[in-house]
């Protein structure tokens, strides 16, 4: 059975913090996403599965205790009962997650223990993986949850704005004991880290690039933002790292309502100057040092 080093796959050390892991994560995701990347699925996999078992203080814990000795728990009596797909495609992941977790593929844990074998269902406990794009507009996901040689889909709606971290509980949606009665399917949403948007709350953060001359004269510039480009005046004089607010662009708020979307400047210095744009440069440089006459 392959074991493989997580820590080495996202190219950090074993005591990590947190932070870097995540940070590991968001730079490996933006590189080997398969929306930009062709042909780079598996190892796009490869790297959620790590990070899911790195991110998870318990599960990284156990991992680190077993080492290559995962394969001596992963017989032990009762330990893995169920099995899950993501719509009965292959999950991909390695036979140490499925072994170490409960056999149960793409992020899914099941709960073992007298319930699963009395007359009272089993609660079965899963990872919902969904992108920034799904947290914002809400989403439909479907499972399919095998039992022996049977199997059920199960569709999982989301609703918009919600958070990374949220559980969700699909009652009666989970295993079927022997009595007949259904536990419940509950669902940890992790939002994928996003290429341009970062989530804080319910605001979302992003950089623009403003070219100097717009910086120093003012102007209007275009930004991107969920809901498509929009317009934002620069004022004159605007500093780099200077943050702008744009009312309600941000998360929807299960509440109602939205958040806003923050803006940075970063000034964009022109490069492949001609000569005249850097006798203009030059000629602006005397004026600033007040050698520029009369």
């Amino acid at each position: 059975m392959e074991f493989k080093d997580y820590y080495k796959l996202l190219g950090v050390a074993r005591d990590a913090s947190q932070e870097d892991i995540k940070r590991a994560f968001r730079r490996l995701a933006r590189e080997h996403h398969p929306d930009t990347h062709r042909g780079s699925e598996e190892k796009f996999k490869e790297i959620n599965e790590a990070y899911e078992v790195l991110r998870d203080p318990e599960k990284r814990q156990k991992y680190d205790l077993l080492g290559r000795d995962w394969d001596q728990k992963s017989r032990e009596p009762g330990f893995g009962q169920a099995h899950f797909t993501w719509g009965g495609a292959d999950d991909g992941f390695s036979d140490f997650f499925r072994a170490f977790f409960g056999g149960q593929g793409a992020g899914f844990e099941g709960r073992t223990g007298a319930a699963a074998w009395g007359g009272a269902g089993r609660d079965v406990e899963a990872t919902l993986e969904i992108s920034l794009e799904d947290a914002y507009r809400g989403t439909t996901r479907q499972f399919r949850l095998e039992e022996g040689d049977r199997s059920r889909l199960v569709d999982v709606k989301v609703p918009p704005g919600v958070r990374d971290g949220t559980k969700l509980r699909l009652a009666g949606q989970g295993q079927r004991g022997l009595g007949g009665h259904m536990g419940d399917l509950l669902l940890r949403v992790h939002i994928q880290p996003h290429h341009r948007f970062h989530r804080r709350g319910d605001d979302l953060e992003t950089e623009i690039q403003v070219p100097v001359t717009t910086a120093v004269l003012g102007g209007e510039i275009q930004v991107p933002s969920m809901q498509g480009n929009v317009a934002m005046k620069v004022p004159a004089e605007t500093q780099d790292g200077r943050v702008f607010r744009l009312r309600g662009l941000g998360m929807p708020r299960l509440a109602g309502g939205s958040g806003d979307q923050l803006v940075r400047v970063r000034i964009s210095v022109p490069r492949n100057l001609s000569e005249r744009e850097r006798d203009l440069y030059r000629e602006l440089a005397q004026l600033r040092s007040g050698g520029g006459g009369s």
